[in-house]
């Protein structure tokens, strides 16, 4: 998909698809909420709904082109699953954050899960929204940190360093939970354990998981495939 339009930002994709796959496979119901903060990879949401057939193939074919509703990041109300248009970081986690509280409030049922680039907890509103989180004790909400450790401009420690993000978070009131991000089984054990109060599950994961040369490189947050390359990727991940 992301060779046929010649656009980049698939390692953040292939960083977090595990995740989405169990989400949208074993967890999430009509009464959840689901939203991507890290807009960038609306790609890998785009696959998980096709995976689930809310989109057909049809519709990937159209992924970046003109008046496609597959934008590079999302479009609101236009694709089930889908109700924000993010990608300017920091602004998914105050959705979620408002849609939590307004489930608690309304006493609706249903569960609902934020996924967060780790270069967006450089932004002071993705910190305000936790501390809103906490404060209204949002147990019907999970923050998920895609932590593949690099972003736009090089590693997340190089630009402004939270290491380890897992001890600054823990002086919140909230559950943390360390994962790898790539094991289908700890997420899905992380994911099913009784929740309490506001949680978020740390995924250790890696920009480009899957195919060797784009393995924690930064430059594969943009960089669009060539075609060895992209032969290369697709011969590396059908022997997985």
């Amino acid at each position: 998909m992301h060779f046929d339009a010649g656009v980049g930002h698939i390692g953040g994709n292939l960083s977090c698809i595990d995740i989405l796959i169990v989400l949208f496979h074993k967890l999430i119901s009509s009464n959840d909420k689901f939203i991507l903060s890290k807009g960038h990879s609306a790609g890998a949401l785009y696959i998980a709904l096709w995976s689930i057939n809310i989109l057909k193939d049809s519709d990937l074919a159209t992924f970046h082109q003109d008046d496609t509703l597959l934008a590079g990041h999302p479009l609101p109300n236009k694709i089930k699953n889908i109700s924000f248009a993010t990608g300017s970081l920091g602004h998914g986690l105050s959705l979620s954050a408002g849609i939590a509280l307004s489930k608690k409030i309304k006493s609706i049922k249903g569960q609902v899960f934020c996924l967060t680039s780790d270069g967006e907890w450089q932004e002071g509103s993705t910190w305000e929204a936790l501390i809103f989180s906490c404060h209204h004790n949002l147990d019907n909400l999970t923050i998920i940190v895609d932590h593949n450790n690099l972003q736009g401009f090089g590693s997340t420690n190089d630009i402004a360093s939270m290491s380890p993000l897992n001890k600054i978070i823990n002086g919140f009131n909230l559950e943390v939970i360390t994962i790898n991000g790539h094991s289908p089984e700890e997420m899905l054990s992380a994911l099913k354990k009784k929740q309490n109060k506001c949680r978020m599950i740390i995924l250790e994961t890696k920009k480009g998981n899957g195919v060797s040369f784009m393995e924690n490189k930064m430059e594969w947050h943009y960089l669009p495939l060539n075609k060895d390359q992209y032969n290369q990727a697709i011969q590396e991940v059908d022997r997985v």
